[in-house]
Order: structure tokens, then C-alpha cells, then sequence
């Protein structure tokens, strides 16, 4: 039923949400595509996440910790944080999503960069509130121009740090810069989904910002490189103030017991996740080298992907496709002639460079 002949009638604006639509997973008459669309780890989950995912399915008549107190506990020990303000979430899509429900509104605005992340215009208009997109500078959140699009209006900013799905990202003294000169009333939230994976220098994870003024909120996730995304779980760090407000809005079982459970065995296994990140950096990397050597430019990036133009993407993607090979194209996000390419095993990544190899520029 269309918008013009439902008989009920939504929030005005809900009309005007695109929905998000996740990366291809599937090609016809293709058993088993390479998948290198969804940032996924591709050393999967670490074996004791697994195991632990295993060993409480006699329990699953049983309802979770609402608190998710055990997890939030393990991330305070890990990172060094107060236990009472972290909330676990849905994944962190569902923790964007209430930040927006909980500060902003009809009349409010919600700003991010033009290239960030989907589900922050997405969860702006499902709340009624205006979505500002500042421009970037060369494929990078520009704080001049963020400022610049500030308003008294402003309630939240969103900064993917790195962001998706440039993988650029901010210094800490930008970062820095940004929030002294936003207005009082707005709230700093930093997506840090991709935060294992950086190797910059002068990169901060945000979670001294938290600490020190009272204005940041730092959301995190599981599906990445600890390898959860099926299970749906992230998790924020904010003032007390926004962990209250976040408590009273979320879901009181919004997190299932297998997920708790499998992520704190993943916090535990630390030598996983160095494993990724050495993973991740040697065959990014290699891929740069190996596209530059078919003159194709790579984008720098900081996660576990990689943004590459071509003349013409949508024929680049059926190309790959032909071969097995599903990335994710780019248009949705303002960059019509890009492709991202997720940091696959070793095995996927040459046979992409194969592919490309073949595919006429």
C-alpha cells in the first residue's frame, strides 16, 4: 500500500526515509561469492566467543541480564571505565538511533559529514529533526565546515572516526577543536566503530573526551573486528546524564544472553584480535600496492576496507560480480564513482586483484 492510499498515516517526514539497505550478500547461480561488501571480519569470530556462544544453548528459555552488568563490567576492566555509564545496545545502529529519539526533535538538527554513515540522517528524520550534512574536504569530516553548518538548532553532532565509508579520519586536536567551538547545548557523539583497526599517530578513540568534558559520547561495536555482526551488539560511553536517559529509553532485554555472553569471551581474547589487526594491515596494504600497480588509485584509509574510484563503478561492481565477487557500491553515499572494498582473507584479496587484472579501464 502506498504512502497516498495507506489508511494510516505516519509522523510527516517518516515518507521521506530512505531505509537502509546492508550490503549484497548473494549472487545468482554463485554457491559461495567472495563477500567483501560489509566490513566483516574475515577471520570470523574468536574461537572462544564461539565456544561460549555454544555452551549456553541449553539456557535459551532464559531472559538476559537486562543490565547487560557483566559485559559492561568486562569493558570497564578493559578500557578503564566507570561500568555505569557504558550501555550495551542492539548493535550501535540501536544506540544512534536513541540518542537521536532522546535529544533532538521537530525544530532541532541533527549535523554529521556529508559522507558519514547512513543511519545518522536515517535516525535525524524518523525523529522529526532536520539532517544537516556539512562538505567535506578531500573525502575528510572537515571541522571549518562543520562549524560553519552549526546552529543553535544543533543538538547532535555525528562523527564517524574513522568514518564509513571513506576510511578517513580526524586528530585528536581536531576532534578537539571541533567541540570547543560547537554551541553548549550540543552533544558530540563519535562513532568509533572501526577504532581497533587504526594505526595513526595522532588518532584518539574519544574516550578521554568522555572524561574530560562532559559533552561526548563514544559508541563502539562488536561486529567489526571482533566478528559479532550477527549478533547485534555495540555499546556507548557518555556522561552519567546520557547513560540515564539512554537506560530509560532502550529496550529492558535489548540485548540477548548469547551476545552478552559471547562478547565478553571475545573482550578476553586479546590474541584474536591483534591477529585481525595484523591481518587487516598487511593485506590493505598489499591490495594499495597491488591496484596501484594496475593504475588503479586506492583512498587512505583506517579500516578494514578501502575506498577505490572508477570511471565507471556500477560496471566495475557487475564486473566483479561475474567473477564471484560482491563489494558495495557507493552511490547512496554521495560517491557515485567509488566501490568499498572490505580487507577479505588472503585468498579473496588476490582474487580480486585477478579480477581486476582482467577488467578492462
Amino acid at each position: 500500500m502506498s504512502a497516498k492510499t495507506s489508511r494510516f498515516t505516519p509522523r510527516p517526514g517518516i515518507y521521506e526515509v530512505e531505509p537502509y539497505i546492508g550490503g549484497e550478500a548473494k549472487i545468482p547461480g554463485v554457491a559461495e561469492p567472495i563477500r567483501l561488501a560489509a566490513n566483516e571480519n574475515p577471520l570470523g569470530a574468536s574461537r572462544q566467543a564461539i565456544d561460549a556462544y555454544a555452551g549456553i544453548a541449553g539456557d535459551l528459555h532464559r531472559y538476559p541480564d537486562g543490565g547487560s552488568t557483566l559485559l559492561r563490567d568486562s569493558l570497564a576492566t578493559r578500557h578503564g571505565l566507570d561500568p555505569a555509564r557504558i550501555v550495551c545496545g542492539n548493535g550501535s545502529d540501536e544506540l544512534i538511533s536513541l540518542l537521536v529519539r532522546a535529544y533532538a526533535g521537530p525544530g532541532d538538527e541533527v549535523l554529521y559529514s556529508r559522507h558519514g554513515f547512513l543511519m545518522y540522517p536515517i535516525a535525524a528524520k524518523t525523529a522529526g529533526a532536520t539532517a544537516v550534512a556539512a562538505p567535506e574536504r578531500n573525502l575528510t569530516a572537515d571541522v571549518n565546515s562543520l562549524l560553519a553548518h552549526a546552529s543553535e538548532k544543533t543538538r547532535l553532532v555525528f562523527l564517524a572516526n574513522p568514518n564509513n565509508p571513506t576510511g578517513t579520519y580526524l586528530p585528536d586536536s581536531e576532534i578537539r577543536r571541533l567541540l570547543a567551538g560547537l554551541p553548549e547545548r550540543a552533544l558530540l557523539v563519535l562513532d568509533t566503530a572501526y577504532v581497533e583497526y587504526v594505526q595513526a599517530s595522532d588518532y584518539s578513540d574519544g574516550l578521554k573526551l568522555v572524561e574530560e568534558t562532559g559533552r561526548v559520547v563514544v559508541t563502539r561495536t562488536f561486529s567489526k573486528i571482533y566478528g559479532l555482526a550477527a549478533l547485534r551488539i555495540g555499546w556507548a560511553y557518555g556522561p552519567a546524564e546520557v547513560a540515564d536517559v539512554l537506560n530509560r529509553l532502550r529496550g529492558p532485554f535489548n540485548v540477548t544472553r548469547p551476545a552478552q555472553v559471547a562478547a565478553v569471551a571475545a573482550l578476553e581474547d586479546q590474541t584474536h584480535l591483534q591477529h585481525s589487526v595484523e591481518h587487516n594491515a598487511t593485506w590493505r596494504a598489499w591490495f594499495a600496492e597491488q591496484l596501484a600497480r594496475l593504475n588503479i588509485r586506492v583512498e587512505p584509509s583506517e579500516g578494514n576496507f578501502v575506498l577505490v574510484p572508477f570511471a565507471d563503478a556500477p560496471a566495475a561492481a557487475d564486473f566483479l560480480k561475474s567473477r564471484g565477487i560482491i563489494v558495495r557500491a557507493m552511490a547512496a553515499y554521495g560517491l557515485p564513482g567509488y566501490l568499498r572494498v572490505t580487507i577479505g582473507t588472503e585468498t579473496e584479496m588476490r582474487a580480486v586483484v585477478a579480477a581486476l587484472e582482467d577488467y578492462p579501464q
